[in-house]
């Protein structure tokens, strides 16, 4: 029993890496919820329109989208450690020229520079993790390194606005100064150096394709709410040519001679795929939903900022109560079940808000479904890694990264559109009440794909021979 409660512990030099990397990583996670709080204040004090300063958020996500596909071949060029310390300090130089920047102009265009630092953060962090872990704990791993996710929704409002309502809008930008400073030192000192792999042809065609593919594709999603739907020509010009783009990339990357900007051979492999189609859906069901909480509480509940983003805090608390346990399950039984029981809890923690209830109901809702989405979260992400080589982790990081970036977008832009066409035809509360309904049913899709995750640790070793 002793040896079995051992073997089930992150090994102390693998927990102090996720530890410092974690560190980092929070960083990008707490100032998108900051920023987003604050776009009216910064609209306002820097005499501009708020069509204009949402291009502060666009071009931030337009960058950190572009920068993904090139994180593979950084990452063996360069070396993991030394891309993670320059992804850390071009979010740290960017956070200064944010917080010194005198028009709309300078602020969007060193948002774009934190962008790449964003972009390239993630899919290096579980580099490191994955290569280090072996294949071993990725349950355990994945729950490590959830903590931003989970920190950062709950934090951010609330640092928002206070620094809104108390200070300077500079201030939503250098408070990230220390913390990447910090984050700069401790993985100076704490990461351990890894040789570059030489020899790495870069594929330009490649990233020439799929960076601007997704750029294309996560700008017009982005203007489907303000224009009301997707019929628009600002909607349907960028997704289309982001499209076309995309399906040149995958011609390329599957005819190609040399290893592509992303390897589409990993799809072949069955966990991966199927928890790629669950990244995706996850944008519909979990985070899109997210969208939708904040404003319900505002324009429903009559919240201010502050308070909403207080009341929101049983999520993530419900998420942090589950998360330990939950990484040791997911290693021992394999993530199907709890990919399915995370939906049904999410599914059930949204219930209240489509029927409506007191606010005791409300938070206790928003504990179940922060359990749920951390549960299905950490158990998808656990099985992507399942059965890849170790050559295959920084394309299965920028691929993941991809899919959850754009999943995102396509859910957010959905249920803004589902949200506006209700709020045309019924009063404000049943109009949310409505959405929240949608959200629901398009959780139920991702059961699908979840019933193709393997279910029991037995089933791992046959994903190494899936592949061709």
């Amino acid at each position: 029993m002793v040896d079995t409660a051992r073997a089930e512990r992150l090994d102390p030099a693998l927990l102090k890496l996720a530890m410092i990397l974690v560190v980092g990583a929070l960083t990008p996670l707490l100032d998108s919820t900051i920023v987003n709080v604050a776009i009216g204040t910064l609209g306002r004090d820097l005499h501009t329109s708020l069509a204009a300063i949402q291009w502060v958020v666009t071009a931030y996500l337009l960058a950190l989208a572009m920068a993904i596909p090139a994180t593979g071949w950084l990452t063996g060029r360069f070396g993991a450690k030394r891309m993670w310390l320059t992804a850390l300090a071009l979010f740290l130089v960017g956070s200064v020229l944010c917080g010194v920047a005198w028009n709309a102009g300078s602020l969007i265009a060193f948002r774009a520079l934190q962008g790449v630092g964003g972009g390239l953060m993630l899919p290096i962090l579980q580099t490191l993790l994955l290569r280090a872990a072996g294949g071993r704990s990725l349950g355990r791993l994945m729950a490590t390194i959830s903590i931003p996710a989970l920190v950062g929704p709950i934090l951010g409002p609330v640092i928002g606005g206070l620094i809104v309502g108390d200070a300077s809008w500079r201030w939503i930008f250098y408070v990230n100064v220390p913390i990447c400073a910090v984050a700069l030192v401790l993985a100076w000192r704490g990461l351990p150096a890894d040789a570059p792999c030489g020899g790495q042809r870069l594929d330009l065609l490649g990233l020439v394709l799929l960076s601007p593919a997704l750029a294309a594709i996560i700008y017009g999603l982005s203007q489907v709410g303000a224009h009301g739907g997707f019929g628009h020509t600002a909607v349907l010009v960028p997704l289309a040519a982001g499209a076309v783009l995309l399906a040149a990339f995958v011609v390329h990357a599957l005819r190609t001679d040399g290893e592509p900007a992303v390897d589409l051979r990993l799809f072949r492999v069955r966990s991966f795929a199927a928890s790629s189609a669950l990244l995706f859906l996850s944008g519909l069901s979990l985070f899109g939903a997210m969208l939708l909480l904040p404003l319900y509480y505002q324009q429903v509940r009559g919240q201010g900022v502050i308070a909403a983003g207080l009341l929101l805090a049983p999520q993530g608390l419900g998420s942090l109560l589950t998360r330990g346990p939950l990484g040791t399950l997911v290693d021992r039984a394999g993530p199907r079940p709890f990919v399915l029981l995370g939906t049904v809890l999410t599914a059930l923690g949204t219930l209240a808000f489509a029927r409506g209830g007191p606010e005791w109901l409300l938070a206790g809702s928003l504990v179940v479904r922060g359990a749920g989405m951390s549960g299905a979260n950490i158990a998808v992400m656990a099985a992507a890694y399942q059965g890849l080589d170790s050559a295959d982790i920084p394309h299965a990081g920028s691929a993941t990264r991809i899919l959850q970036q754009v999943g995102g977008s396509f859910g957010a832009a959905m249920l803004a559109v589902i949200l506006q066409w209700q709020l045309t035809a019924h009063p404000r509360g049943t109009a949310y009440a409505h959405t929240f309904w949608w959200a629901i049913g398009f959780g139920a899709l991702a059961l699908v794909p979840a019933l193709l995750l393997p279910g029991v640790r037995r089933e791992r070793a046959a994903e190494v021979t899936a592949r061709t």
